[in-house]
C-alpha cells in the first residue's frame, strides 16, 4: 500500500525488555526498571503496567503499587548497544530514519517499496528481524502522515502493526480523546475538555477561526490539522542520542544454524566491511572491537579486544573479530547469529597513525577508499572482497 509509507516503530517496554530478554525466570513476573528507592522508574513490563507501574513514576509509589515486582538497576551502556544495533535494521531498509529516542524512529520508506514491499511488509520484516536479533519486541503503525503513524503505534501494541490509509483516517481519529493527539498534554487536553472539546472529531468539527479564537491562532492551526490527519511534516534524518560517537555495529541472522567455521568467518568480513564503510562515511575511526555470538539456543555472549590505536580499515576490524572468535574454541557449536561492533569511537582526523619501518607507502586504508570512491560511484556491489562474491 504506497499510500501509507510513514512507519512509527516503537519498541515494547524496551529497557524491561532488554533487562529480561535472558531472564527466562522473569517472563511471568512484573518488572521494573528503575533507580533506589529515591529514584523513579525507567519503565516496566506490561505485567507490572496492570497494577499501574508506569515510567516516571516513583520507586516508593511502584513499589506500593506492585509489591510483588523484580525491580532491575538500569544498564544504559546496554540500552544504547540494542538501539544502535535496532538503528541500523532501520537505516538497512531507508536513509529517511527519524530517530526520536532510544526506542522510537520515523522511517520514510517510499523510496524502498520497489525493493523490499510494501510498507506493511517492511514493518513486518522490522519486527522480525528485531525479535530474532535482538529478542524484544516492536509496535508499528503505518499511515500516510507522522502523526497518524505514532497514533497507528500505539494501538498496535504490544508486538504489532496498525495500518491506517487515508479513507480510514477519520474512522480512525475522530473517536480519540484530543489527549490522544500528538503534543496534546494535560492540561491543553483539560482546556479542550474545558471548552466541550472532548473527541478528536469535536475538534475537526469546531470551524477553524472558532478554534483558533478559543485556543490561540498556531495551536488552533495545528490542532486542526491534526483532527483531520493532514499535517504534512516530513521526516527529516536524525542521529540517535548515542550516536555516532560511542559505537557502530551490524548483526546477521544465519538463514540457517551453522558450525561451518568458514561460512562464519566469511560474514564476519561481510560485518568488518559494511561497519568501517559506515566509520568513514562518517569521519570516525575506533579502538575497540567487538563480537557477539548467538547459540541456537538463543544463548548469547560477547567478546572485546581493545587494538594499539584507532582505525577505520576493514582488515584491521575484520583480524581482530577473527582472534575473537577463534578464542572462543567452539567445537561445532551451532550458530544463530554473529554481529560485528566498533566502540569508543574519535573523529578520525585526530588519529596519528605511528608509521611501521618498512611499511609499504600505499596500504589496506588507501584500498579502502578506493573502495568507497567506487561504491559512492557504482553502488555498494561495484566492489567487494573476493569471498564475498557470490558462487553457483
Amino acid at each position: 500500500m504506497t499510500s501509507t509509507p510513514i512507519l512509527h516503530v516503537d519498541m515494547d517496554a524496551f529497557y524491561a525488555s532488554v533487562a529480561t530478554r535472558d531472564r527466562p525466570d522473569l517472563a511471568e513476573v512484573p518488572v521494573i526498571v528503575g533507580g533506589g528507592s529515591r529514584g523513579v522508574v525507567l519503565s516496566a513490563n506490561y505485567l507490572a503496567r496492570q497494577y499501574g507501574v508506569h515510567s516516571a513514576m516513583p520507586m516508593t509509589r511502584a513499589r506500593r503499587a506492585c509489591p510483588t515486582a523484580v525491580v532491575i538497576p538500569p544498564d544504559f551502556d546496554t540500552f544504547a548497544r540494542v538501539s544502535s544495533s535496532v538503528l541500523e535494521n532501520f537505516r538497512r531498509v531507508t536513509p529517511l530514519v527519524e530517530v526520536v529516542s532510544l526506542d522510537e524512529a520515523f522511517l520514510d520508506v517510499r523510496g524502498s517499496i520497489r525493493r523490499l514491499g510494501a510498507p506493511t511488509t517492511i514493518a513486518e520484516g522490522l519486527r522480525s528481524v528485531i525479535h530474532d536479533e535482538q529478542g524484544i519486541t516492536c509496535s508499528v503503525g503505518v499511515a500516510a502522515s507522522v502523526s497518524v503513524a505514532k497514533l497507528a503505534s500505539r494501538r498496535a501494541k504490544p508486538d504489532g502493526v496498525v495500518v491506517v490509509p487515508p479513507e480510514r483516517v477519520t474512522a480512525f481519529l475522530h473517536p480519540l480523546d484530543v489527549g490522544e493527539l500528538w503534543g496534546v498534554g494535560e492540561k491543553t487536553q483539560a482546556m479542550l475538555h474545558r471548552l466541550g472539546l472532548i473527541t478528536v472529531g469535536d475538534v475537526a468539527h469546531t470551524p477553524l477561526r472558532t478554534l483558533q479564537r478559543a485556543v490561540g491562532h498556531h495551536l488552533g492551526a495545528q490542532l486542526h490539522e491534526l483532527a483531520w490527519g493532514t499535517d504534512r511534516r516530513a521526516i527529516t534524518p536524525k542521529a540517535g542520542p548515542l550516536e555516532p560517537e560511542r559505537s557502530m555495529g551490524a548483526d546477521e541472522t544465519f538463514a540457517k544454524d551453522t558450525d561451518d567455521r568458514e561460512v562464519v568467518v566469511r560474514e564476519l568480513l561481510r560485518l568488518s566491511h559494511r561497519v568501517t564503510g559506515r566509520m568513514r562515511t562518517a569521519g570516525v575511526a575506533g579502538r575497540t572491537v567487538t563480537i557477539r555470538i548467538r547459540f541456537a539456543d538463543f544463548t548469547t555472549i560477547t567478546r572485546s579486544r581493545t587494538l594499539p590505536e584507532a582505525t577505520d580499515v576493514t582488515v584491521e576490524i575484520y583480524r581482530a573479530a577473527i582472534r575473537l572468535y577463534d578464542a572462543l574454541g567452539l567445537q561445532r557449536a551451532r550458530l544463530r547469529l554473529v554481529g560485528v561492533r566498533v566502540e569508543g569511537l574519535v573523529p578520525r582526523a585526530s588519529v596519528h597513525r605511528q608509521l611501521v619501518l618498512g611499511e609499504p607507502e600505499h596500504g589496506w586504508a588507501d584500498a579502502d577508499r578506493a573502495v568507497d570512491r567506487a561504491t559512492r560511484r557504482f553502488g555498494t556491489a561495484a566492489v567487494r572482497p573476493a569471498s564475498l562474491l557470490r558462487t553457483y
